[in-house]
Parts: structure tokens; C-alpha cells; sequence
């Protein structure tokens, strides 16, 4: 099949080589002339395990292209994705803009028939004013070309989104006629030669179905992090508490681990925006408004066990930080715990030497640029090295079995604050380290 893919973020990206992949003739298409004359010299703008080396085979193999023209890629092609940003407003809803100038463009320029694809995270609703805003065009330019609009969210996971892609757990697809639903069963079927993962239904639900999915998961988290809450206040501990519960398989041990917050780039814009959705029809979300704010206090939970340790004051004190990626595998910094840490240790007075093994460049970049108190290490012991104390935000797998003699060597003071609850208090213990978690007293 020849596709469009319009946005070379990570969905888009993502997308796009995964159905080169497959022998589809793929052209990935954006504004950004830098980016996609980058993506043509093999430069990747995202981390993402085996991204990189599949864009370029495909690239090689001339299943995959890249471009900013736009109307010529959508002439050319019998689907095409949107799979353009939307970005979080200030009242909490997802703005459409990028969404609805691609589905104008797309009027402008179709030729024959399409199947248009919502792949971008969007409120319900959304593939109605795509039809629309295409359907518009088409009647300035006194056209008569028929298109259908379907609704494809994507559940890919950041740093096993290609295995995500490749095995699906579930392909949601909502579609108003056959003929389009039967185009994208075909469009997936390489992806389930041996399950069929194709869960057809009404475009409404398919939009509702991406908010569900990610709302119940950040309830999870939050449930979680308040249960730890009041474990540290009872004087249990929220690590045998998560044992206890999670051998319950209605319950299971996925999304139930204790922490410093969840960030990225869904759960914090689509629980706010299906909120607003909620409230836009007239019910008020209790539940959703309370999973978003458990998880604000939640991120405030780590520097406020610094700032008891070593008070409101923290001039001349330097703290190491090993993590600032929102989570493991990935270099996505947007909404990350590890950007409220440093920032409420920083704008006390101290100094923060920061290690991630991949997302350096996007806090030096964008979301810590201009913070003169934060430097960063090449390696983790390096950014140990005469600091007061550790400060764990990320869970990478590097960081899991440190070695605690050599840390204790370069540590001016033996301090660990364990954002991700990584290891016991016992063990800690005996190794000389005055240690500190979540939900444990």
C-alpha cells in the first residue's frame, strides 16, 4: 500500500518505518525542513530502541522517504495518517490546530479516494471535525471525491514502541463504512499472522478507548503513590504492601510500583484533557481530577524528604541526580519528576550534577536550559563524586546494581534518596548508607 504519514514525531516516526517495514511504500512528511533533511542523512530526533537502524534500512531499501511536501505525498497515496502534536491548552484540553490544518490540506490536495487515520492522541469528536474541515475544501475547489475518516489511536509504550508496533497487543480501528475498515484489516493483517488483535468499532468509542486506556493507568500510578502516602504515615512499607496486592490477579504487579510521579508525553495530557471533555458535557470527574492531583503532590515527595534532611537552605550543598528521563529507554524529558526536583533543589541554593544515558542533551536543550546551578556527569559515579548525597529519579538498568563501596568512596556524605524504591532498607543499611524511599517510614 502507499502511505502518508504527516508528523515525523514519535508516533508518526514510529508508524511510518514500522509499515515500511512491512514492504508498504511509506513517505514521512513534516514542516520542519532541518528535521527531515536530518532524517534523510540518517540523523533520528528521538530515541527509541531499534528505531534508528530500521528507519535506515528501510530508508536503503527505498520503502521509506522523506518530505515537506505535503499535497504531492497525499496525491500519491490511498491512506494517510495524521499524526501531527496536540498539545495540552491552558484550561487541560487537547489543541487540534496542527490536526485540523493537516485534514485542510488534505482537501486541498486529494485526488482520489483516501482513508484519512486520526493516528494522533485526540478528544472524542475529533474525526468529526476532520470530516468536516476536509469536506470544506473539497467544496471550494467544487470537487466530488469521496474519503472516509477513521480513528486509529496507538498504544505504544516509549522504549519498546517498535515491539509494540510490530506485536500488538490490540489494533483499535473506528470506522463508519466497511469499505475503510476492510482497508485498514488489510493495512494491519502482516502484523497478526498469528493472532488476530483487530478490535473493530464506531469511530467514538475508538477515540474514547485511547483516554480510557491511559486514564486507568495513571490511576494505577496514583492509587499507588498514595497508598505509599500513608504507609510512611502508619509505618508500613508500600514495597511489601505492592507484593501483597499484586499477587491478586485482578490486581497483577503491572503500574503498581511507588514513585516520584508519572510524566511523558500521554498520561499528564490525556488525563487532563479527557477531564476536560468530562466537564465540557457536564459531569464533573472526581476520579480523574484526583489522579492528576495525587500525582503533582507526588513529584514534590523526593526533594521534600532533601529539604527535611538538609533544610530550606541548601546553599553550598551539591546533589547528584542519576535520571532525568521521565522513564527508562527513552530520551523524552516532557512532564519528568527529575525537572521538579532539580528545580525545587536548585532554586534553594544548590547545585545538582546530573546523569541520564540518554536524555542530556534535552535537559541542556530545553527543559533545565538556563539553570546555571545544574552540570552533568558522563557517568554515574562521576556525578557522585564529592556530592552531599544521590538523589534517584529514573529506574535505567544501570542503576540497579551499583557498586555501593565505590559510591560510598565518592559520596562526601553516605545520602540516598530513592525516588523509584529500587532497593531495600536492610541492604542499604549494611552498607553503611543512611537511605531514604517512598512509603517507608
Amino acid at each position: 500500500m502507499k502511505i502518508s504519514v504527516i508528523g515525523t514525531g514519535y508516533v508518526g516516526l514510529v508508524s511510518g518505518v514500522c509499515f515500511a517495514q512491512m514492504g508498504n511504500t511509506v513517505t514521512c512528511v513534516d514542516i520542519d525542513e532541518k528535521k527531515i533533511k536530518e532524517l534523510e542523512q540518517g540523523i533520528i530526533p528521538i530515541y527509541e530502541p531499534g528505531l534508528e537502524d530500521m528507519t535506515l534500512e528501510n530508508y536503503k531499501n527505498k520503502t521509506l522517504s522523506f518530505t515537506t511536501n505535503s499535497a504531492a505525498a497525499i496525491e500519491n497515496s490511498s491512506i494517510v495518517f495524521i499524526a501531527v502534536g496536540t498539545p495540552m491548552g491552558e484550561d487541560g484540553s487537547a489543541d487540534l490546530k496542527y490536526v485540523l490544518a493537516v485534514a485542510k490540506t488534505i482537501g486541498e490536495s486529494m485526488q482520489n479516494y483516501l482513508v484519512v487515520v486520526d493516528k494522533s492522541t485526540v478528544p472524542v469528536g475529533t474525526a468529526d471535525k476532520v470530516k468536516a474541515t476536509i469536506q470544506t475544501e473539497l467544496d471550494r475547489r467544487g470537487v466530488d471525491i469521496k474519503f472516509d475518516v477513521v480513528s486509529n489511536p496507538e498504544f505504544l509504550k516509549e522504549g519498546a514502541a517498535i515491539q509494540d508496533f510490530l506485536h500488538p497487543d490490540r489494533v483499535v480501528i473506528g470506522a463508519e463504512s466497511v469499505k475503510a475498515m476492510d482497508v485498514m484489516r488489510e493495512l494491519y493483517s502482516p502484523f497478526m499472522k498469528h493472532h488476530d488483535r483487530f478490535i473493530a468499532m464506531d469511530i467514538k468509542s475508538a477515540e474514547m478507548t485511547k483516554y480510557a486506556a491511559n486514564a486507568m493507568l495513571a490511576t494505577k500510578i496514583s492509587f499507588m503513590n498514595e497508598m505509599s502516602q500513608i504507609c510512611e504515615r502508619v509505618g508500613a512499607d508500600i514495597n511489601k504492601v505492592r507484593n501483597g496486592i499484586g499477587s491478586d490477579s485482578r490486581i497483577g504487579y503491572s503500574f503498581i510500583y511507588p514513585g516520584c510521579g508519572y510524566g511523558g508525553s500521554c498520561f499528564p495530557k490525556d488525563v487532563q484533557a479527557l477531564a476536560k471533555t468530562a466537564k465540557d458535557f457536564g459531569y464533573s470527574p472526581r476520579i480523574l481530577d484526583a489522579v492528576e492531583a495525587v500525582n503533582y503532590d507526588q513529584k514534590y515527595v523526593i526533594s521534600n524528604k532533601v529539604i527535611d534532611k538538609f533544610g530550606e537552605n541548601l546553599d553550598g550543598k551539591t546533589f547528584a541526580v542519576w535520571g532525568l528521563s521521565f522513564k527508562p529507554e527513552t530520551d523524552d524529558m516532557r512532564e519528568a519528576s527529575s525537572i521538579t526536583i532539580i528545580n525545587q533543589l536548585t532554586s534553594r541554593g544548590a547545585k545538582v550534577v546530573a546523569y541520564d544515558p540518554k536524555a542530556i542533551h534535552e535537559a541542556q536543550s530545553h527543559y533545565l536550559k538556563g539553570n546555571d546551578r545544574v552540570s552533568y556527569a558522563q557517568s554515574k559515579y562521576e556525578a557522585l563524586n564529592g556530592s552531599d548525597a544521590l538523589v534517584l529519579v529514573t529506574e535505567w538498568q544501570e542503576f540497579r546494581s551499583p557498586d555501593f563501596d565505590e559510591m560510598k568512596k565518592l559520596l562526601k556524605t553516605p545520602i540516598f534518596f530513592d525516588g523509584r524504591n529500587q532497593f531495600s532498607k536492610e541492604k542499604m543499611r549494611e552498607y553503611g548508607f543512611e537511605y531514604f524511599q517512598i512509603g517507608v517510614n
